[in-house]
C-alpha cells in the first residue's frame, strides 16, 4: 500500500534497538532447541532452509518479470494474485501474499521496509545492506525522487511516485517497464536486464 502517514507495521521487534541482535540470536536458537526436542522441527532443519535461501538470487525474479513482459496472460495473473502467479514458477510466498506493482509513463514505484526489512525473499533472496539501513528505510518515505537521484533514477516531474510499504503481513515486487528497443526478445533475453534494483524500484531497465 502507498505510504500515507504513521501506522501499525505488523512487527513485534525494534530492530533500531542495538541488543536486539544478540536477543534475538538466543532466542531464536532456544525456540528452535525447544521445536526440535518436541518433534516439531527435525534437527538441521531450520539450516538447512537458511542453506536453501541463500541459493536463491533475483535471476527467479528477473524471470518472472520476463514472463510478464511476453505474455499479457500471465501478467494480468501477475498483477491480480501475485503469489498465485509466481507459484507457476515453483515459488510458494507461505502465508505472505505478494502484491505486484506496476511502474508505467505516469507512475513509479518503490518498494521499502520502515521498521525493518521484510523483502519478497522467496523471489529475490536476501535483501541487500542498503535495503535494511536506516537511512534507506526513512529518507524512501519522506524524500523518494531524492533517494532515486541517487541510485541514479531521474524522473520526469510528470511522474508520479508511489512508495510502498512492506509488512509481515504482505509482500512487494515492482513490474518495471519493458524497455524500448526489445521487440521480439525471448524470455531469457529480457530477463538478462532486470536487476533486484528493478524490482525494487531504485533502478530502471535499461536496452
Amino acid at each position: 500500500m502507498p505510504h500515507d502517514g504513521p501506522h501499525h507495521h505488523g512487527h513485534d521487534h525494534a530492530p533500531d534497538d542495538p541488543s536486539f541482535g544478540s536477543r534475538a540470536a538466543l532466542g531464536a536458537r532456544a525456540l528452535r532447541e525447544l521445536l526440535e526436542e518436541a518433534g516439531v522441527l527435525a534437527p538441521g532443519e531450520v539450516a538447512r532452509q537458511v542453506e536453501r535461501m541463500d541459493t536463491i538470487t533475483p535471476a527467479l525474479g528477473a524471470k518472472v518479470v520476463a514472463r510478464a513482459w511476453t505474455d499479457p496472460d500471465f501478467k494480468a495473473r501477475l498483477l491480480a494474485d501475485g503469489s498465485a502467479a509466481v507459484r507457476e514458477f515453483g515459488v510458494e510466498m507461505g502465508t505472505t501474499p505478494l502484491y505486484v506493482v506496476e511502474n508505467t509513463e505516469s507512475v513509479h514505484n518503490m518498494i521499502v521496509c520502515t521498521l525493518c526489512s521484510c523483502y519478497p525473499k522467496p523471489l529475490l533472496g536476501i535483501p541487500p545492506d542498503w535495503y535494511k539501513s536506516f537511512e534507506y528505510r526513512s529518507r524512501a518515505v519522506r524524500e523518494p525522487r531524492a533517494v532515486l537521484a541517487e541510485f541514479g533514477v531521474r524522473l520526469p516531474d510528470g511522474v508520479a511516485v508511489r512508495v510502498h510499504d512492506s509488512t509481515a503481513d504482505l509482500r512487494y515486487l515492482v513490474l518495471p517497464r519493458r524497455p524500448e528497443g526489445t521487440e521480439g526478445w525471448d524470455e531469457a533475453r529480457l530477463a538478462g536486464l532486470v536487476t533486484r534494483d528493478c524490482m525494487i524500484g531504485t533502478a530502471v531497465p535499461s536496452a
